[in-house]
């Protein structure tokens, strides 16, 4: 069945749509106000409807495949290669059109849920950055009266009750109460953070998804319930690699003349979730070197081993963990399970391609 092609850039109050029409060939570019686009597109026959992944795109997606028409979210990148003049809704909305009509990786349209999962994750990194300014504040102004506290959030739970009472001894109430009230809001804020972990771990229970993913090693409430509400659809990806190009995991290349030459991880896709699963791996790098200390692979002196050449094997190890996790994720999201007969750590899990980027990478970090 041929399906009209129409580009819509999306904004806030008035939205600019190009299409062809099939019946004359006349080109057409308007804009619509939000409240008559749902009415533009209720009585038309099937269309391929392209928009730029930015805010409020998924909500309209859902909108338009409820009426039947087939709708392709882009990456903004993709989209720009395809406006060639002056920026404007109208070019946008051009670009837009050309652009959904070439093949390209689209992003997955989200559901209700998961969409709400992935803006509890938001809060809570939100929440989390906050309580990290409000922290360092009030450990800078407690430097300022002699009160020096240890590394860490424990360090400084651990000694910010004695602290308040050293100072009371000598500073103005008026300061102390606005300290104390400092103090207050980070416990406050703990206890926001906890509130939404507790959703988080109550939306796991129900999700089979998270369930699964949640078995893999390293991998805990935070990374599952983020990789299956950003995800979308599993069977998207061919393979754990293409999982991986897609959160940015893969060595960025460059060259010409048939040489490539690679670099190190390309970044590009979510930051979040890239964070997240390099965060996953390091558990696992832990287990593999008590495995290692207890088998006595290596020496257990502290002028040997892991000390001498710490950095750089830290660093291969991170890389390595990292490739195997993000194929079992891939895996297990596709299938639901994985085989027991492959562990992460198991060099089998890494192609010939991902050791010769490893092999590289070693050549570049300093012993």
């Amino acid at each position: 069945m041929n399906v009209t092609p129409v580009g819509i850039d999306i904004a806030k109050s008035v939205f600019q749509v190009h299409y062809v029409d099939p019946e004359t060939g006349e080109v057409l570019n308007k804009a619509v106000k939000r409240a008559q686009l749902l009415a533009h597109f209720a009585n038309r026959s099937p269309c391929l409807i392209g928009m730029e992944a930015c805010s409020s795109a998924h909500h309209w997606a859902r909108q338009l495949v409820q009426m039947g028409h087939q709708v392709r979210l882009m990456p903004a990148q993709f989209v720009k290669a395809f406006n060639i003049r002056n920026k404007s809704d109208a070019a946008d909305a051009k670009a837009i059109w050309l652009a959904v009509q070439q093949p390209c990786k689209a992003v997955a349209v989200k559901t209700e849920m998961r969409q709400a999962v992935l803006m509890m994750h938001r809060q809570r990194e939100q929440l989390v950055k906050f309580r990290t300014m409000q922290i360092n504040g009030l450990r800078g102004m407690l430097a300022e009266f002699g009160e020096a506290m240890g590394k860490g959030r424990f360090a400084l739970t651990k000694a910010i009750a004695d602290a308040f009472i050293r100072i009371e001894e000598r500073l103005p109430k008026v300061l102390i109460d606005s300290l104390r009230e400092q103090w207050a809001r980070i416990e406050k804020l703990d206890e926001e953070i906890a509130r939404i972990e507790r959703r988080l771990r109550e939306w796991k229970k129900e999700d089979k998804a998270v369930k699964a993913i949640s078995e893999i090693p390293g991998v805990g409430l935070l990374t599952a319930t983020a990789a299956v509400a950003m995800i979308g659809d599993p069977k998207a990806f061919s393979s754990g690699r293409e999982f991986a190009a897609w959160v940015g995991l893969v060595p960025k290349q460059t060259g010409s003349g048939g040489k490539v030459n690679l670099h190190g991880i390309s970044k590009r896709g979510d930051a979040y979730l890239r964070k997240l699963v390099g965060l996953a791996t390091q558990p696992v790098i832990n287990l593999m070197r008590d495995a290692l200390l207890e088998s006595a692979v290596i020496l257990a002196d502290e002028t040997t081993g892991w000390r001498d050449h710490g950095y750089r094997d830290d660093y291969i190890s991170k890389i390595r963990a990292t490739i195997r996790l993000r194929r079992v994720m891939s895996g297990w999201l596709q299938s639901g399970h994985s085989s027991t007969s492959l562990s992460i750590a198991s060099p089998r899990f890494l192609s010939r391609r991902d050791e010769s980027w490893v092999s590289h990478t070693r050549k570049l970090i300093p012993v």
